[in-house]
């Protein structure tokens, strides 16, 4: 979702990339296909952050794009990005549109586009599931996947909110998720076919005969599992559907919400950076607000997402790196605490250290402890002076295995196929030029510290 709470009356075509409605004295602002939940009074969206964080960013700090209504977002002197883990629109919104008297509906089966799911001039509609509510008050719906062991398995309201074992969210796996028996032919030809059966063969493996809520990838929440999150959507902003930026897990995901490409890595295991951290050729959205003196930091927990391209270890760590507890005070007006930067992200606790304190939603951790993040989050900057001139986006690095019947559009990126031209499991860098600016010469691509074996080189060579 998206705010600006000082402006007023504003509404944008959905072609523009945003769409800004003013209500409840705030503008909510829905990012068009991109995961994000902004906010001054919070929103929540969904597709993949690759460019988003930098075009926004640059456009409301260094002035470009004037299309994305200026009069509203030239209000705009903090931008709060919180980036969470691991959950498809379908499992987290699919029954948005279904909630008794709310403000969303489903696409017109009869009037609505084919390629978006909702008309663009739409702003109640939402991409979610098809689903029709029983007189019993539960929701029955027509999306499924096949199983190889039985009939097909439907999208189901999953009541556990800790999902176990983990979801295949990996490069290999979310190909055939996307395209059970041609993965190659992912890209053009999504068909979402995969879902259960890939699960069924590497995750979560079938031990006999099943119910029909056996497979998790297959369930969805609602406003009961996420009240926090429903409440946002019903007075905020939320973009009509969410996809990621990459087929593939964490980290190259992440990468494309800091650097707008994974040049070229495709598995978290290489989530450990070099000395210094990854030296993308194009740089990152850190080095271009440095460049534009914009003012920034990465508030953490346990380890900052930034530490993937700043320094961060027990000798040197950037000074962009900075305590959540922090932040809670900044955003407070706490005198002692100094002045909130112009871009803020914040980190969830990653559970890198230990699980009993994750926040960032990952599976197995139970939803609500993301939602309880959140909410001290939202609620610190809306109770204090940073409220009138705050934008806040939420949103998800990846869909975690979780079935979404959405077909992802292509990136417009040419005819390349990636951002910067580097393949996947052809990774190029600055770490050490010439040499690492040949395909596969990157930093931690033909080996890493995590898994040496599972690199982004032998992973490429799987499909």
């Amino acid at each position: 979702m998206a705010v600006n709470p000082r402006a007023r009356g504003l509404r944008f075509r959905k072609d523009d990339g945003a769409v800004i409605n003013g209500s409840h004295g705030a503008v909510n602002v829905t990012l068009r296909n991109h995961k994000w939940v902004l906010r001054g009074e919070v929103a929540m969206p969904r597709t993949s952050i690759g460019m988003l964080s930098a075009v926004l960013i640059l456009g409301v700090l260094f002035g470009s794009r004037p299309s994305l209504a200026q009069s509203g977002l030239d209000r705009v002197n903090h931008i709060i990005i919180v980036m969470q883990e691991n959950h498809s629109f379908d499992n987290y919104f699919g029954a948005l549109p279904y909630i008794p008297g709310g403000a969303y509906h489903a696409p017109d089966p009869l009037d609505h586009d084919a390629d978006s799911g909702c008309r663009a001039d739409d702003h109640g509609c939402v991409d979610g599931l098809t689903c029709r509510m029983t007189t019993s008050g539960t929701l029955a719906c027509v999306n499924a996947n096949p199983d190889v062991r039985g009939p097909r398995v439907f999208a189901f309201h999953n009541p556990s909110r800790c999902v176990l074992p983990d979801l295949d969210h990996g490069w290999v796996g979310t190909h055939h998720e996307a395209n059970f028996l041609q993965p190659n032919d992912a890209l053009d030809h999504f068909l979402g076919d995969g879902f259960v059966r890939q699960n069924d063969l590497t995750e979560q493996v079938d031990s006999g005969p099943e119910t029909p809520t056996d497979d998790p990838t297959m369930g969805f929440y609602n406003q009961i599992d996420l009240p926090f999150y429903y409440a946002l959507a019903q007075n905020f902003a939320i973009s009509d559907r969410h996809f990621s930026s990459v087929l593939g897990p964490t980290f190259p995901n992440r990468s494309y919400a800091m650097a707008a490409t994974s040049f070229g890595h495709i598995t978290t295991n290489d989530e450990i950076p070099p000395t210094g951290g990854y030296k993308p050729v194009h740089g990152t959205i850190f080095d271009l607000m440095d460049k534009n003196n914009v003012s920034w930091a990465d508030y953490f927990q346990d380890v900052p997402q930034g530490g993937s391209f700043r320094p961060f270890s027990a000798t040197s760590v950037d000074p962009h790196f900075l305590p959540y507890a922090l932040f809670l005070a900044q955003v407070s007006g706490a005198p002692s605490a100094g002045p909130l930067p112009q871009v803020a992200f914040v980190d969830p606790n990653f559970g890198f250290f230990t699980n009993q304190s994750e926040t960032d939603e990952h599976p197995p951790t139970d939803i609500q402890r993301g939602q309880a993040f959140l909410s001290q989050v939202v609620n610190a900057v809306r109770n204090g002076p940073y409220w009138k001139d705050s934008i806040i986006f939420i949103t998800y690095d990846e869909h975690g295995g979780f079935y979404d019947h959405a077909r992802p559009p292509r990136a417009p990126q040419g005819e390349t196929r990636t951002p910067d031209d580097i393949a996947p499991g052809q990774c190029a860098d600055l770490s050490n030029p010439p040499a690492s600016l040949q395909p596969g010469g990157g930093a931690q691509c033909s080996t890493n510290q995590v898994n040496p074996a599972g690199n982004s080189v032998v992973t490429a060579e799987q499909l």
